[in-house]
């Protein structure tokens, strides 16, 4: 008898050249987050990537080298980190940065629209950079993957230091949010009702707190509602007496992002409680006149007499839940590169994410990004119907 041929497994990634993925250490002063823990490295590495770290790169989330060094990591200066073919890099990129990529490579950010130049965004066309906004990708279901996770880890984290602020025996009130026999609970109310809403209303809650959600958006209220079933939280449209009456009892203020935008004036501010905890999650300056304390870049606590601050970027001050959370959504997004066979077809199979895409083929093909580079915007189907 002759032998029988038996199918074996083929190394299919033999002869091809790796894909490099750069992961620069964070210097921007607006952001404090970090893309990727040692288990998502090892899992990359798995799948036939080389990741580069800038040395010392992860230590905001208190990783030190020796763990992505073990997970299958090289650990390389700056220029290198931003040479690879793939850069994992949250902030905006500077000018100086953008050019050390290489023509070609992909970059992958948050939009930070209020933080890029005329200037790098050049360099960045000027080198056919395909530079991505992490926070419009969208999958088949409209979701946005990035933005929602972030979303609510923001939400959830400014519940969780308002309550900390709150505690605060010097420089806060020195109370529990709620949650104590006999003890009237504070109050939070809560501007918007999407996913950051959401997730500082079940935080709040947790905490024992009485939570007032208010929304001008309907269905969104609707929507939010039904998530929160069988919680107290109180769900209404912003009638200006209501929506008064519950700023002027709230302990804690968490605004996330609304259709229209409102404005809390000065005389609504001088109605407020003594002490009491402002978070502004939703980018659109509801409280104008009240200094913006960045937790990206330090922290502060309120004075006694007045309320003093708003407090922004709450997620910045949980790096490395984020970079937990962040991980498990690159890998699904690059896998799906490999899948389509470069970053090119990707955008093209992929609509939700030709949508996040900011240059392309050195071109501008995000309005926002043309008007900083002051040129007019392309349709990115147009090249990818060419490419």
């Amino acid at each position: 008898m002759y032998p029988t041929p038996q199918e074996q497994p083929v190394d299919t990634l033999k002869g091809r050249r790796r894909i490099s993925v750069g992961l620069p250490a964070v210097l921007s002063d607006g952001e404090r987050r970090f893309p990727l823990t040692p288990e998502g490295a090892a899992m990359l590495a798995e799948r036939g990537f080389e990741v580069w770290l800038q040395r010392g790169a992860a230590m905001p989330i208190h990783y030190p080298d020796g763990s992505f060094r073990q997970a299958g990591a090289r650990i390389v200066d700056r220029a290198e980190a931003f040479a690879a073919d793939i850069v994992l890099y949250l902030p905006a990129v500077s000018t100086d940065d953008a050019r050390l990529m290489k023509p070609g490579a992909v970059l992958m950010s948050l939009l930070h629209v209020d933080r890029r130049t005329p200037e790098s965004v050049a360099e960045l066309l000027s080198r056919h950079v395909i530079a991505l906004a992490l926070d419009l990708v969208a999958d088949a279901d409209g979701n946005l993957p990035f933005a929602d996770i972030l979303s609510e880890i923001d939400g959830r984290a400014a519940m969780a230091l308002a309550s900390a602020l709150l505690a605060d025996p010097v420089h806060g009130k020195g109370i529990l949010a709620g949650g104590v026999t006999g003890i009237v609970p504070c109050e939070v109310t809560v501007i918007g009702s999407g996913i950051a809403a959401v997730a500082a209303a079940r935080s709040a809650v947790g905490l024992g707190a009485q939570v007032r959600m208010f929304d001008n958006d309907a269905y969104s209220l609707r929507e939010a509602a039904y998530r929160l079933a069988g919680t107290p939280v109180v769900a209404s449209a912003l009638h200006p007496r209501v929506f008064d009456s519950a700023l002027r009892s709230a302990d804690i203020i968490i605004a996330t992002p609304v259709r229209t935008p409102l404005t809390i004036g000065d005389d609504q501010l001088a109605r407020l409680k003594r002490g009491v905890i402002a978070f502004d999650l939703s980018g659109q300056s509801p409280f104008p006149t009240l200094t913006r304390v960045d937790l990206a870049q330090a922290s502060a606590s309120p004075r006694l007499d007045r309320l003093a601050a708003c407090y922004v970027n709450a997620g910045s001050a949980v790096p490395r839940t984020a970079a937990m959370a962040l991980t498990t959504t690159f890998l699904t997004l690059l896998d799906d590169i490999v899948v389509s066979e470069g970053m090119a077809n990707a955008l093209r199979f992929n609509a939700g994410l030709s949508r996040a895409a900011l240059t392309f083929l050195g071109k501008a093909v995000n309005p926002d990004i043309a008007r900083i580079a002051g040129v007019r915007p392309i349709d990115i189907n147009l090249y990818l119907q060419l490419s």
